[in-house]
């Protein structure tokens, strides 16, 4: 980046915004960072109803390592800031046969536990995956994921070459099914395929980095809820100089020659800058806040999901912290999903029950659900979700949770929200997915879009609609790397 970089606004203050804000101060800039609601987090939000708190966006936490890095650049300790309990299980995994798998980080146990419910060839397939996806994780952090990419000939190197020995450009569903031979192991480790906006059939081998990052690495759960990261992170920005500017809206990022100087609010005033990050979702932020010159070409979005968010009595003492529930289809439900815009006619949800870790989340006795239903985007299926259809899925979603085993789950309820695509689309989500562009190998790496706007050389993206991509440890990475934009300290 050319030219004066001494103050950065930056506009959105989600995960990806706080840690380059983070990184920014460490390397002696001053920093504004402007956010729309009255506090951060983004997508990692808090809805508070009727005594229950809720996590509006993420619930799962792996690699609490990359939220250590941008703490540890301004000279803080993680533990200083958060308090993050180990979720063991990480997932209990129910499927149609009426058998469960307890998904367990400890290698040994989780061998034993596949062991007792597959067989022991399916451990012994287990064992040889983890060193399979152990290596992918190492082999593409260094060299292609904690890094800018400008040009796919920033691929070119050894660790290219190692990837392809490995399989990682082959589909991710066959490469699964080396090591796997029972559809229940081969789904607990490649339905993670979703998160990068795909069917474990059409993605690649190397996301399956996402089931080790899942079911390996470790998962883990703060005190507070996930809404205490985005917490942490801003208190530690402010403690070392960030100015932050809660319930301002910015409206449009102000240009001249080539260049941004400020961005405009929605109260007229105008903030000055010398660079300005934005951290909205990527294709939202050129439609609505910069000039119509460049935008990117059309995307390919991820599929998007209904997020109930349920406050009950009830309490079931039989399932874990993440609860995945199965249904007979598997092939045909990405097809549904993906394919042919459908609602899923046999559902694969995810429950989450944080109040079995964290009870402070709900009135004493009482627990929260968060429950989640991948559905299809907006451009795929623009389905009239104000008309009534967010009302009638949620009871069909409960209805199906009853009969797999939630007793009374409606009767339950005191306090329940409904999040569906148009709400994300109303959050400032294109496609209204929470997902944001799908992982498709034409837009992955290099061929994401870039997080340095193409003309104004001082505009830069971060978040999960650019490089490196979705979820939580792809977005605090993408906070960095939008950092080493302006600082010129970027891994090569």
């Amino acid at each position: 980046m050319t030219g004066p970089t001494d103050h950065v606004v930056v506009v959105g203050a989600g995960l990806g915004g706080l840690a380059c804000a983070l990184h920014l101060a460490a390397a002696g800039r001053q920093v504004t960072v402007v956010e729309r609601e009255a506090v951060p987090g983004g997508r990692a939000g808090r809805l508070s109803l009727g005594g229950y708190e809720f996590d509006t966006g993420p619930t799962v936490l792996t690699m609490p390592e990359l939220i250590a890095e941008p703490l540890a650049a301004v000279g803080e300790e993680l533990s200083d800031w958060l308090e993050l309990m180990p979720v063991n299980p990480a997932y209990r995994a129910y499927y149609p046969d009426g058998s469960t798998l307890d998904v367990r980080t400890d290698t040994v146990e989780m061998a034993a536990e596949i062991s007792k419910v597959c067989g022991p060839r399916e451990a012994d397939g287990y064992l040889r995956f983890v060193d399979f996806a152990r290596g992918l994780w190492h082999l593409e952090r260094d060299n292609f994921i904690d890094r800018n990419l400008d040009t796919p000939l920033d691929l070119v190197n050894l660790s290219l070459l190692k990837l392809l020995a490995k399989g990682g450009f082959r589909r991710l569903q066959p490469k699964i099914n080396q090591y796997f031979r029972d559809p229940r192991t081969q789904r607990i480790f490649s339905f993670q395929a979703m998160y990068a906006g795909l069917a474990p059939h059409d993605a690649l081998a190397i996301y399956a980095v996402i089931a080790y990052l899942d079911s390996v690495a470790g998962v883990f759960f703060p005190r507070g809820g996930m809404h205490a990261v985005p917490k942490a992170l801003a208190g530690a920005a402010e403690k070392h100089g960030v100015q932050f500017r809660y319930e301002t809206t910015v409206t449009g990022v102000e240009t001249s020659n080539g260049r941004a100087t400020g961005v405009i609010t929605d109260t007229g005033e105008r903030i000055s800058a010398d660079v300005v990050v934005l951290n909205p979702d990527l294709p939202v932020a050129y439609r609505d806040l910069l000039p119509e010159s460049r935008r990117p070409r059309k995307l390919t979005y991820s599929p998007s999901c209904v997020v109930l968010h349920i406050g009950s009595t009830q309490t079931y003492s039989k399932i874990a912290h993440h609860n995945i529930h199965f249904g007979k289809a598997w092939k045909g439900t990405f097809n549904e999903i993906i394919d042919q815009g459908l609602l899923m006619s046999d559902p694969s949800l995810l429950v989450t029950n944080p109040t079995r870790s964290d009870p402070s989340g709900a009135p004493a006795g009482k627990q929260s659900y968060y429950v989640l239903a991948p559905t299809p985007n907006l451009d795929k299926a623009p389905l009239d979700w104000k008309g009534g259809l967010g009302r009638r899925y949620a009871d069909e979603l409960a209805g199906v949770l009853e009969q797999r085993g939630y007793i009374g789950f409606r009767d339950g309820i005191e306090v329940e929200q409904i999040i569906t695509p148009d709400d994300w689309a109303a959050q400032g989500m294109a496609a209204g997915t929470p997902f944001a562009a799908a992982h498709t190998f034409a837009q992955t790496g290099p061929f994401r879009p870039a997080n340095l706007h193409p003309t104004l050389g001082n505009v830069v993206f971060t978040g999960s609609g650019t490089q490196p991509g979705v979820g939580v440890p792809m977005v605090l990475i993408s906070g960095k790397l939008a950092a080493s934009r302006v600082t010129g300290g970027a891994k090569k």
